[in-house]
């Protein structure tokens, strides 16, 4: 059966989202728009693409997970060797985007990027289970491995010097904060008229304006 990408296409009539119905403050409506994608039991509703960016302009893009989201702004982790790391040390800006294809819904993001106190970042690298805290020491990620073999004789070694002791942090793994200045809600519509509101930050307030989609 030949498969005509083209023709792939849903007509959305779940929801509207209307500017008398929102939260003014964007991270209150991010709160509670996650929270139903948590209730709905969507598969990981952490997940989100991050785009980064090199000094010269060249995009990358991937999903990691959100771990973390107040007033400050979107919490994630990874390797600061890694090319994202790299990227975002380098030109400390990105781009997020949500997707919760069952709920018809989109969330992006664009902000300013810092490193997170290194004391959240303990915290948060201590919580999690002892194989993860191991592949944060195997894993040298984005560079290039010779077969797979190699990276699980590293775990493997390094579960055994760590057997019966607490394993620290490795000094190039932590979190990153994306402060935002923009988040755009994101509703589908019937007919491709979508509802989409964008919050900007101006003059320490948020904006609220309606884009035409």
């Amino acid at each position: 059966m030949n498969l005509s990408i083209a023709d792939l296409r849903l007509n959305y009539t779940r929801q509207s989202l209307l500017e008398a119905d929102i939260h003014p403050d964007p991270i209150q409506q991010f709160q509670i728009w996650f929270n139903q994608a948590v209730t709905a039991n969507l598969l990981e509703p952490n997940a989100m693409t991050l785009a980064t960016a090199s000094t010269s302009g060249t995009p990358s893009a991937r999903i990691v997970l959100l771990k973390g989201v107040d007033e400050r702004g979107f919490v994630f982790y990874t390797n600061y060797n890694s090319q994202k790391g790299q990227e975002l040390i380098s030109n400390p800006q990105a781009a997020l985007v949500f997707l919760w294809g069952e709920l018809e819904r989109q969330v992006r993001i664009a902000g300013a990027v810092e490193k997170i106190a290194d004391q959240e970042t303990e915290m948060y690298f201590h919580s999690r289970p002892k194989s993860s805290q191991l592949g944060a020491w195997a894993s040298e990620q984005s560079q290039v491995i010779p077969n797979r073999e190699v990276l699980e004789q590293r775990l493997a070694d390094l579960d055994q010097e760590y057997q019966n002791q607490d394993v620290p942090r490795p000094a190039h793994w932590g979190g990153f904060r994306v402060v935002p200045h923009a988040i755009e809600f994101w509703q589908g519509r019937p007919s491709r008229l979508h509802d989409r509101l964008r919050y900007q930050f101006e003059a320490d307030n948020w904006m609220i304006e309606r884009l035409s989609p």
